[in-house]
């Protein structure tokens, strides 16, 4: 009876006891999830990051999985801005405060100008046409490598044709002085595209060549050893021009390198100091443009496979219906893609520049920009990210959703104003006001050295 009477006590108590111990537990539970979640409130916290392809991202952070991008998540495309935000840690902002942020932002990016200052531009480029004077170390037709040294007879062609046309619009403008004492600057008329067709030369005599011609004129003239080279400059656009000066380091280190193979990943080139300028493929007027409704495919590439980031684009995108990749020559015409595709892809080659950029623009397509290190022809001048769309090499497998995220309407934007840089991309016969040509000279003209007003 004892024992009976002990056991039925017993059974009352062990219950108790398990529920009080699960009671103390859950109370201690309940209290630091709450103070947990009064620091961290889960869907609650902000983070927002600046990628290469210029987009600001913000997301809504799920705590238990990877950040995700929901119905609150807003996808901005910005144009020149700084990866120091504007925005405080948490984002403080409701979501309707954030749709009128980000139609301020949006609205902002769409009325951004091609130029980066329009009336420093305009006054400036009148003040260039007005007073710049340039000397051209003078050679004669019976000269030794008067082939490389003067202006070609004929309407150069092919993709290293940048080289001859400038040679060619130089000698036949008002910038030219026979007086070296008023130029600003002095040209070095050597074409490395010529010196490497030449028999004499060749691609294995280049560096040699240019070498022995900046001795020559150091001793023959004055200007050069005056300032080091500092107001001298060349053009070149071909390929093999990036290491034409190894053995006249002076060149490279003082003198403005006025070059297609603008790469600032590379030590021959000094952004600021040098100028990028673009590679053309010469095409004789305008062509039929057509308008945003009837580019039907979201983007296109084709172009030989000689790097890394065209394997890796072409790799990724071979089998889509809205990029079309092409490897090597395609059978049907080239402008047929350029004019039926919103967006044209320029991704690096052998070299970081290639004719497609041009290409694009002549047609009216938005170039996309797959190229790091490339210092933009004229991007001290033209603000690139209101007529074109920049993408880090890394963001390759995210090239179709970074490009169906710009809306139609700014997608529009984009192609207007790639409508209005087509002239500063275009080499006349005849220059005219704004063209390559002279979009060049600007360049030079911002460039140029004041060391001569001292002597």
């Amino acid at each position: 009876m004892a024992v009976s009477s002990l056991w039925n006590r017993g059974s009352l108590i062990k219950p108790l006891i398990v529920a009080l111990i699960t009671s103390t537990l859950i109370t201690f539970y309940i209290f630091s999830t709450s103070r947990l979640l009064l620091q961290h409130p889960p869907h609650q916290t902000w983070i927002h990051n600046l990628d290469s392809s210029a987009k600001l991202r913000v997301f809504v952070v799920d705590r238990h999985n990877k950040p995700k991008q929901d119905d609150e998540s807003v996808t901005l495309l910005l144009a020149n801005t700084s990866s120091s935000l504007p925005f405080p840690q948490p984002f403080p902002f409701a979501k309707t405060h954030l749709q009128q942020y980000t139609h301020q932002l949006e609205k902002l990016v769409r009325n951004k100008d091609v130029l980066h200052d329009k009336d420093l531009f305009e006054k400036e480029y009148k003040e260039m046409n007005k007073s710049l004077k340039i000397f051209v170390y003078p050679h004669k037709k019976h000269d030794p490598f008067a082939n490389v040294l003067l202006p070609v007879d004929h309407e150069p062609t092919g993709n290293y044709a940048s080289e001859s046309y400038f040679k060619k619009a130089l000698y036949k403008s008002h910038f030219i002085t026979n007086d070296p004492k008023e130029a600003d600057l002095f040209y070095l008329p050597f074409s490395i595209a010529s010196l490497r067709n030449d028999k004499w030369v060749g691609v294995g005599g280049i560096q040699d060549f240019v070498k022995k011609y900046v001795v020559e004129i150091s001793e023959k003239y004055p200007y050069w050893n005056r300032s080091g080279g500092a107001d001298h400059f060349y053009v070149a656009c071909h390929s093999v021009g990036r290491s034409a000066m190894e053995k006249a380091v002076h060149v490279k280190l003082n003198s403005i390198q006025v070059v297609c193979s603008s790469s600032y990943y590379l030590s021959g080139y000094v952004p600021h100091k040098d100028a990028s300028i673009p590679q053309i493929w010469p095409r004789k007027g305008a062509t039929t443009i057509n308008g945003p409704s009837l580019r039907k495919k979201l983007a296109f590439f084709a172009g030989a496979m000689n790097s890394r980031v065209r394997e890796n684009l072409v790799e990724t995108w071979k089998n889509d219906s809205e990029i079309i990749v092409h490897r090597g020559r395609m059978k049907t015409p080239y402008s047929e893609a350029l004019l039926g595709s919103k967006y044209c892809i320029h991704a690096k080659g052998f070299e970081i520049n290639t004719a497609r950029v041009s290409d694009a623009i002549y047609y009216g397509c938005v170039p996309v920009i797959l190229a790091d290190h490339y210092d933009l022809p004229f991007a001290d001048i033209l603000n690139w990210k209101s007529f074109s769309v920049i993408v880090s090499s890394l963001d390759i497998p995210k090239l179709k959703q970074i490009l169906e995220e710009i809306e139609y309407d700014h997608y529009v934007k984009l192609q207007q104003n790639v409508m209005q840089v087509q002239k500063h991309f275009q080499w006349n016969s005849f220059s005219k006001d704004f063209d390559v040509f002279y979009m060049i000279m600007y360049e030079l003209w911002i460039r140029r050295s004041h060391l001569r007003q001292i002597y």
